[in-house]
């Protein structure tokens, strides 16, 4: 709405502007006809002559061109342009034949110097409701302009307004299943370890307030980010013998002003865990994270024991983050690139770094 007004302020400033220059040249004409001295009744005689196009420019600027141009009802639009540049021109001239009328039965002047000093306009009817046409056109045109730009910038708005929403409704989409998930972790924790559950409890807690408080945000830190990836490590690393190899590497100098779209790698994190994890074969985990060249770099890779076919099916987590992507970064500006072998499954992501 700011932007709108500012619009409308701007268009009014220009119409300002060059009705200004419109009255001044006669003005400044009058001063260099006559050098130092302003001929006043010469430049009341042109004032008087702009009157009528003034009048005609104030009623379509503000009722003919917005009631009727604007909302595409043309040909009603160029009755009323029509009528009304005639109608005024046509009371001009009734006006300028009385005003004749009473010079010559007050004076003795002749009937053309009578209708000299009477006259709004040298020109012939015609010629005035061609030049009527004229500016009622380039009004209508810088108007069409503006409006042209409202509608693009509103056509904007409403874009990001809806890409926002999209958004928003997709990666909230991934915290239900996240937490189903975490849920289902200490649930089957309680009965075997009690205190391992009340330390899962606490790592999940850390976890909520990422979630309820930072990821609201349209970017958080990278480096809020890989600590929220270390709480749910810590918190899977309870329900794992220390025969899982889980690691996660990254530069611990990251800029705190390098940010990045909130629970984005937490989804390929996730798959990794439920995928790759297996109680009967050695299993691992590796998770690198990296900055460089305005870029940040995710690599995770896990082990595989199952079928191709049957593993890393699609989930919504992971469809998801594929949109979230697209949205934010455009369907070329992000590199997603995922590389299935008979015993390894890894996820490489590049996004361009942005700053908070």
């Amino acid at each position: 709405m700011k932007i709108f007004r500012k619009q409308a302020i701007g268009e009014n400033l220009l119409y300002l502007m060059v009705w200004a220059a419109i009255f001044l040249v006669p003005v400044l004409n009058s001063q260099m006809m006559s050098e130092m001295h302003i001929n006043l009744e010469n430049v009341l005689i042109a004032w008087r002559q702009i009157a009528p196009y003034f009048v005609i420019f104030l009623i379509h600027n503000a009722v003919l061109a917005p009631r009727y141009m604007l909302r595409r009802k043309y040909w009603k639009y160029l009755l009323s342009d029509l009528a009304l540049i005639i109608g005024v021109f046509w009371l001009v001239q009734i006006y300028e034949e009385h005003l004749a009328d009473n010079l010559i039965a007050q004076t003795s002047i002749n009937v053309s110097e009578a209708y000299r000093q009477a006259s709004f306009s040298n020109l012939e009817v015609y010629w005035n409701v061609i030049l009527g046409f004229f500016m009622t056109g380039a009004n209508t045109g810088i108007k069409l302009i503006y409006q042209s730009m409202r509608d693009e910038q509103q056509m904007e708005a409403l874009k990001r307004q809806n890409l926002q929403a999209e958004m928003d409704y997709l990666k909230y989409q991934i915290n239900p299943h996240f937490f189903m998930n975490t849920l289902n972790n200490i649930h089957a924790l309680i009965d075997i370890d009690a205190e391992s559950a009340k330390s899962a409890v606490i790592e999940l807690s850390k976890m909520m307030r990422y979630v309820l408080y930072d990821s609201g945000h349209e970017l958080i830190s990278l480096n809020r980010d890989i600590q929220f990836l270390e709480n749910y490590i810590e918190l899977m690393r309870i329900r794992y013998t220390d025969d899982v190899d889980i690691r996660l590497e990254y530069p611990h100098d990251l800029p705190e002003q390098v940010s990045i779209p909130p629970l984005l790698l937490i989804v390929f994190v996730e798959n990794a865990f439920k995928h790759g994890i297996s109680y009967n074969h050695p299993s691992f985990i590796r998770i690198r994270v990296g900055y460089a060249d305005e870029k940040v770099f995710a690599a995770i890779e896990n082990s595989r024991h199952t079928a191709p076919e049957k593993h890393h099916e699609a989930g919504i987590g992971l469809e998801n983050v594929r949109k979230r992507l697209s949205l934010i970064y455009g369907e070329k500006g992000y590199s997603l690139e995922i590389l299935e072998a008979e015993t390894t499954y890894t996820v490489n992501l590049e996004i361009p770094t942005l700053h908070a």
